[in-house]
């Protein structure tokens, strides 16, 4: 049975879209082609990670994800808020303050997904003891790397952390929390609603990971739910909720606090997508030395530089630094047998997609296309410029040997009799 499609919480608004190479030049998948007068988005290839929305200077990209307003039927709703949103808040340093803005906002109920993580750090330490593991191991956190992984690096897949999302630790164990407190209710009357920061997330909660459907039923956000609160926010009493997660927790909102909150000095965090390019990269030359955990994030200073937050980063990341100070280190430990059981969490079963550098299922045909591809990338200038509406000559040469797109259209392109399109004599 045929895989159903991958949904995407990316788009693209074609009225906006002026045709630039911003985007093209950008995307870490080469997903963005230049088509008709404009950006063209290749499904198959897309990690949602956002970077064409934050490059893009006519705001014609967008992350798609649902209204709060839209799902309110149900009869207990509990908001699960990432600790990015603790950060976005000039001048509020209780974290209390803002998850009692939620309950007034129309939510029954918090469960902070830095709770689930540090649960997943937990999960992290004693996973790293265990013999016969693949290192470095590569933290599963980040949805888009997880994909770049499956499309540019499968063969990195085994080192891929086995177990869920904070997130999705965060929303079973709410629901589990809301049916024990209240056996009036269904598991259906039950809903959870992730406040998310970036739009690779809004796309792992739509398509799970690997045959794993996610617990979360809908994803909101957080720059929506960010104006709600400015609201509640200015006129707050003093709060009746109180935070159950800690300084770990907290620290997840940014690039390195997973990886030192395990406890280990041979860890390498990095952020930012070309960044993290540049350290598979070396994972794949055997340039990187021998570490026990890699933490990757694709957008700069972390889940705080999500295209759906709306403080700068780096602002974001002090104030929570501010925020944590007055935090126990952690206020979730797993205890008695938990400790040496990964439990409901572990996930062997990581998502599967074609890696984007094979051109065929047969091997014969892939290698005449790529003697195809060289061919005709032999005879082209090598600017890279994205003139053509592909983002490298290489690029260019693969869609036409594809057939994605015509040799003769662009770039004074010809095709000669043996079928592979090659330069005018007077152009080359």
């Amino acid at each position: 049975m045929d895989k159903p499609e991958y949904t995407h919480s990316v788009e693209l608004d074609v009225a906006k879209c002026t045709g630039c190479t911003t985007c093209l030049r950008h995307c870490p998948t080469e997903a963005i082609r230049i088509r008709d007068g404009h950006a063209v988005i290749n499904s198959d290839r897309c990690i949602d990670c956002g970077e064409c929305i934050r490059v893009c200077t006519s705001s014609a990209k967008k992350a798609m994800c649902s209204k709060m307003e839209h799902h309110m039927d149900y009869k207990w709703k509990i908001a699960l808020p990432a600790p990015t949103l603790f950060g976005q808040f000039e001048g509020v340093e209780d974290v209390d303050v803002i998850l009692q803005g939620l309950l007034d906002i129309g939510f029954d109920d918090v469960f902070e997904v830095a709770q689930g993580a540090e649960f997943v750090t937990e999960y992290t330490r004693e996973y790293l003891k265990m013999d016969g593991i693949k290192k470095p191991v590569i933290s599963s956190a980040c949805p888009a790397i997880v994909r770049l992984i499956a499309l540019r690096y499968p063969y990195l897949k085994d080192n891929i952390l086995p177990i869920l999302p904070p997130v999705e630790v965060a929303a079973v164990m709410a629901k589990e929390r809301a049916l024990k407190e209240h056996p009036e209710l269904k598991p259906e009357d039950v809903g959870t609603f992730f406040i998310s920061p970036c739009a690779a997330k809004v796309s792992y909660i739509r398509n799970g990971f690997g045959n794993y459907k996610s617990r979360v039923d809908v994803v909101i956000s957080l720059r929506d739910v960010y104006f709600k609160l400015l609201g509640v926010l200015k006129g707050a009493s003093a709060p009746r909720i109180g935070s159950h997660a800690g300084m770990i927790g907290i620290g997840w909102a940014s690039s390195g606090g997973e990886s030192s909150a395990i406890l280990n000095d041979k860890y390498l965090a990095a952020d930012g997508i070309e960044n993290v390019v540049r350290v598979l990269e070396a994972i794949d030359n055997g340039q990187i030395p021998q570490l026990e955990f890699i933490e990757l994030n694709a957008c700069t200073g972390g889940c705080v530089g999500g295209v759906m937050t709306i403080e700068n980063p780096f602002i974001a990341r002090t104030r929570l630094q501010t925020v944590r100070r007055y935090m126990p280190v952690t206020q979730n430990r797993l205890y008695g047998d938990e400790k040496y059981s990964l439990g409901d969490h572990y996930c062997t079963d990581l998502p599967d997609y074609p890696p984007i550098s094979r051109l065929s299922a047969s091997f014969s045909e892939s290698m005449r296309m790529m003697s195809r591809i060289q061919a005709l990338r032999e005879q082209l200038p090598g600017f890279d410029c994205g003139a053509c509406g592909s983002p490298t000559c290489r690029a260019f040469a693969e869609d036409i040997v594809r057939g994605n797109i015509d040799g003769a259209r662009k770039c004074r392109m010809l095709e000669n009799e043996s079928g592979i399109p090659e330069l005018k004599e007077e152009d080359a």
